[in-house]
């Protein structure tokens, strides 16, 4: 019985996601700005792009052309 907790421990520790990663809330960021017809960039926007969000918690920006 007690192999059963041991089980759980490491399946508990190999499904938490690792720290900072966030990988379901980049996901959900990133489909956001899908949705808002914005694109991810990794530094910055174009010169003729505002940025209208994030893409992720590590600093992607979403940007879509101004209006």
């Amino acid at each position: 019985m007690r192999i059963h907790y041991l089980l759980f421990a490491l399946l508990f520790l190999f499904l938490v996601p690792a720290p900072g990663n966030g990988g379901i809330i980049n996901t959900v960021q990133r489909y956001y700005c899908k949705i808002r017809r914005g694109r991810c960039a990794v530094l910055s926007c174009l010169p003729k792009e505002e940025q209208i969000g994030h893409c992720s918690t590590g600093g992607r920006k979403c940007c879509r052309k101004k209006k």
